[in-house]
């Protein structure tokens, strides 16, 4: 099987770390999302991490509107598809806010721990906790708990400090005041105090640096990357070298590239990508559709060509233009060509 394994997975993020890469998370919403990203992965030949947000289980339940529902499908579909693959992807959860821990998250362990019960893999390799609207105090608080249940079932919990602006999948921060989209060093040692003495607790941490999400041109967003170098410095100087984060990236859209790479260097080993991805599955679609227009409609009487508006024609397309997307990202993000496997 492709999906790794807790084993493998620690593996994966502890080999980003040290070797300065980091993996694309993407965001999936149906088969053909999330078959565009497994496929991107095999071709660039790199292990990489699929997610999925509740917006997105959400739209995979159909009319249901049941975002545990629609993830666990969704999460069960990419096991069965990635099996087929030899580079090991994992399956992550994106951005479940407090509000959502008990009507989502913990579900979902609770799907995983009836699977282990029953001898078969986690669903989920890791999944977020977005408490960055809490007090910093109150989101460990919360996060603590959290990651405990995660630990007793091989789990890495992602937690996130300080507010990534901008708006995604229904969580809007545009107007949030601009000072908290940086994390200081200050709580970057607090976030590892209260973390790191869970019992078998491991967790990737989403510190921000002026991170926004959404999607803008090149210079309209300012970040700061040596916010993580100091943050990291300040972890290490007292605790020792073994205390440097799993960091990750979001809101990277308009990001440059030597923004992008100074941040591996300072221990960034997952990106997520969401926004660009959007696009690039949509463009192929309008595309042929533009093109298509008297086949895709029935005109003035006429009935159109089925050859055209089956939908498999144009998504088949979507799928493939969001797959070179993700490749692009991995050769961005110096992954491609590596996995655990070789």
């Amino acid at each position: 099987m492709s999906i790794a394994t807790f084993k493998e997975y620690k593996e994966m993020l502890n080999k980003a770390h040290k070797e300065h890469y980091a993996f694309p998370a993407v965001n999936v919403a149906n088969s053909d999302t999330a078959n565009a990203v497994i496929e991107a992965f095999a071709k660039a030949n790199c292990d990489g991490i699929v997610e999925i947000s509740p917006g997105g289980g959400k739209h995979n339940s159909g009319a249901l509107g049941d975002e545990v529902l629609g993830t666990i499908a969704l999460a069960e579909h990419v096991h069965r598809i990635a099996s087929k693959y030899d580079v090991k992807i994992a399956l992550h959860t994106d951005h479940c806010p407090p509000s959502k821990v008990d009507s989502f998250l913990m579900p979902l362990i609770e799907e995983t721990k009836k699977r282990r019960a029953a001898g078969l893999p986690n669903l989920f390799n890791s999944h977020m906790f977005d408490g960055c609207e809490l007090p910093l105090e109150e989101n460990m608080n919360q996060a603590e708990k959290i990651l405990k249940v995660c630990a007793e079932n091989e789990i890495i919990l992602e937690i996130e400090a300080g507010v990534v602006g901008g708006e995604e999948d229904g969580v809007n921060r545009e107007n949030v005041d601009k000072s908290k989209l940086y994390t200081t060093p200050e709580d970057m040692v607090y976030v590892y105090e209260r973390l790191s003495k869970v019992e078998g607790g491991n967790f990737m941490f989403a510190a921000t640096f002026g991170n926004v999400h959404g999607v803008y041109k090149p210079g309209n967003v300012v970040l700061t990357p040596k916010i993580l170098r100091d943050g990291q410095k300040a972890v290490t100087d007292k605790y020792g070298n073994d205390a440097s984060f799993w960091l990750v990236f979001h809101g990277g859209s308009g990001s440059s590239l030597d923004e992008i790479h100074e941040t591996l260097e300072y221990g960034v080993i997952k990106m997520n990508i969401d926004t660009d991805t959007q696009y690039t599955f949509t463009r192929p679609i309008v595309d042929h559709l533009f093109k298509n227009y008297d086949g895709a409609l029935k005109l003035e009487g006429e009935v159109g060509n089925k050859k055209v508006y089956d939908p498999r024609k144009y998504l088949v397309k979507a799928k493939d233009g969001m797959r070179d997307r993700v490749i692009e990202a991995c050769e961005t993000l110096k992954c491609a060509g590596k996995t655990i496997n070789s």
